[in-house]
């Protein structure tokens, strides 16, 4: 794999309703570390950690220099950073990681959410607003979103997103210092002709 042979330049944000996604900025840190913060019992039981049980709780730490190297590596053309921005209130993260050029033109997609924002809508037409940006302005082919079998509020999102369900990877990402299995899901440009959020509106799934 290797990532895009171009800088990735920030795509302009992208919003539906009270719903806008937008590329990460410094001054996104303080907000984001304090949903870090009061959503520990919240996210704690989905997020990756060192196998050695190195490193800091999430939400305890300074987020800027993590957003510097998330705007690096934009730069560099292997990831690209947003945030959830619901009304004028920062609610979540996501990130397109693993971004590869070439013959594959295929990248990761994932995502958190602050437990008082959840279930309105709002992650579901996020990721399908960046799964767009992922196939009409990185021209990438291939999405895929892996997540814990137990982990039942991100599964009902690629429900509602209709993506394919490919299989199994046992013992794939140490949480909480066990590796745990994660379920995969795909789509491809001509799963959706007409784009992810068309397939959600017709679908009516929206912002509540």
């Amino acid at each position: 794999m290797s990532p895009l042979p171009v800088a990735i330049e920030s795509p302009l944000p992208r919003i539906v309703g009270a719903l806008c996604l937008r590329v990460i900025r410094p001054g996104d840190a303080l907000p984001l570390q304090r949903l870090l913060a009061a959503n520990r019992s919240w996210l704690g039981p989905w997020e990756a950690t060192h196998p050695s049980g190195r490193g800091a709780e999430p939400g305890s730490v300074p987020l800027r220099p993590m957003i510097r190297q998330m705007r690096r590596q934009q730069r560099a053309g292997q990831s690209l950073a947003f945030v959830m921005v619901y009304g004028d209130e920062v609610v979540g993260q996501l990130t397109v990681s693993d971004i590869s050029g070439g013959a594959l033109r295929s990248a990761s997609i994932g995502y958190w959410i602050s437990e008082h924002a959840a279930g309105r809508g709002i992650t579901p037409v996020a990721v399908a607003l960046a799964i767009d940006i992922c196939f009409e302005e990185l021209q990438l082919h291939r999405i895929e979103i892996c997540i814990r079998p137990e982990n039942a509020p991100s599964l009902r999102v690629v429900e509602k997103l209709g993506m394919r369900f490919e299989g199994r990877r046992a013992r794939y990402i140490c949480i909480a210092g066990e590796w745990c299995d994660h379920d995969t899901f795909a789509v491809t440009r001509e799963d959706v002709p007409a784009g992810m959020l068309a397939r959600l509106t017709e679908a009516g799934i929206g912002v509540r």
